[in-house]
């Protein structure tokens, strides 16, 4: 068993108001918890990992090049391996969501992007 409680988690921001922090995974799968202000958007992007984005908090709508989906607490969608995508907050209030990506990940996909 590899606790990880959450005030000690790996965490960075990539931008202004945009946390995410790193929970317990493996090299199959990984958990990012993260947090949005209102109007916040990721930059569209891919990934080689299957990711399933659940909104906890708020909304978020996932957007592809061809659809958009909004999500409401407890809903989730799934994304298919480089599926481009962008996740953002449309509401009024701070959103929080988790990522779980299949193959894990860790930060560095954001923190070693290249635009």
């Amino acid at each position: 068993m590899k606790p990880v409680p959450f005030d000690e988690a790996e965490s960075y921001e990539p931008e202004d108001g945009w946390q995410r922090v790193s929970m317990a995974g493996s090299d199959q799968f990984s958990f990012e918890w993260f947090e949005k202000p209102p109007g916040h958007s990721s930059p569209m992007h891919d990934h080689e990992n299957e990711q399933v984005c659940i909104c906890l908090k708020g909304e978020l709508t996932v957007a592809t090049e061809d659809d958009a989906v909004t999500l409401q607490k407890n809903d989730s969608v799934l994304l298919e391996s480089w599926e481009e995508h962008r996740v953002e907050n449309t509401g009024d209030e701070l959103a929080i969501g988790l990522d779980v990506f299949a193959p894990g990940r860790s930060f560095d996909f954001w923190t070693e992007r290249e635009e």
